[in-house]
């Protein structure tokens, strides 16, 4: 037996992680010195409490430690896996993987990695890709090779509610958010690691128009059609998400839309207010 284990930052919801068989690790969020165990003692309703009141809280995040990924690592033996595969956010802007190779070295089974290079649910769409090859009978290097192929080709576009916090992270290199939402609400778009301003519009319906328009633009990664994840932060940007679903849901080339909370290790960088959607 294979197993599939990911990072928290995945935002991989309950039930798809269920559906996908998949283990998912926490990483930790601090809000205002207080630590937290994503997913775990700290869900995204708890989260966006902390901006209640105008209260603006010092947020920082942390990859799991190598500890975190043995437990599941063993977890996942004792359930019947032989072997392990584990997919994780972008080396680049995290820990996460490091930790995973560390704990890989002290688990008695082999453990394949995938450094997806990307974050937030796109990590989900490599695993949900890697366990349908999987459950089609593919190997573990096959099924990581599939993860990887659609990291390669991801795309998302999204609004931030906070923009100034996406260009502290650091994860906003190309762009800047801030100056690009000064002149109305700037959609941004990720293909692969390739960041630009798809749009700017002066109301959150022209977003919607602009989002649903590109992401049924693409050309699906499975016979079936496109697969369409759309991703709510906070109760501000629910109007947003339930208007992408309108708008997506029954259109004829859309396979499944799944929904997904923007949660504490990305709302980190990205505040209350965001929307997006991921289409493969």
């Amino acid at each position: 037996m294979i197993a599939l284990v990911v990072d928290s930052n995945s935002q991989m919801p309950p039930d798809l992680a269920g559906r996908l068989g998949a283990i998912v690790v926490p990483l930790t969020v601090e809000i205002d010195g207080v630590a937290f165990r994503e997913g775990v003692d700290l869900d995204a309703d708890r989260f966006y409490e902390a901006w209640n009141d105008g209260h603006v809280p010092e947020i920082t995040t942390s990859q799991p430690a190598p500890g975190l990924f043995v437990e599941a690592y063993d977890r996942a033996i004792a359930a019947g896996a032989t072997e392990i595969l584990s997919i994780h956010v972008a080396e680049s802007m995290s820990g996460t993987i490091n930790s995973a190779r560390l704990a890989a070295g002290l688990t008695g089974v082999p453990v394949r990695l995938v450094d997806t290079g990307t974050a937030s649910f796109g990590i989900s769409c490599c695993a949900w890709a890697a366990a349908d090859a999987l459950s089609d009978g593919a190997d573990v290097e096959s099924a990581a090779l599939v993860a990887e192929a659609r990291a390669a080709t991801l795309h998302t576009t999204f609004v931030v509610g906070v923009p100034h916090l996406m260009d502290r992270s650091g994860r906003a290199d190309g762009i800047e958010v801030e100056a690009a939402a000064s002149d109305g609400i700037a959609v941004i778009a990720l293909t692969g690691p390739d960041l630009s301003v798809l749009a700017t519009v002066s109301e959150l319906d022209e977003a919607v128009e602009v989002m649903a328009a590109d992401a049924l633009s693409r050309t699906p990664t499975q016979a079936d059609g496109l697969r369409i994840a759309i991703g709510t932060s906070d109760e501000s940007s629910r109007p947003m998400s339930v208007a992408l679903t309108s708008a997506l849901a029954s259109a004829s080339q859309v396979a499944d839309v799944v929904q997904y909370r923007i949660g504490p290790s990305i709302g980190a960088h990205t505040g209350p207010g965001t929307a997006g959607l991921f289409v493969f």
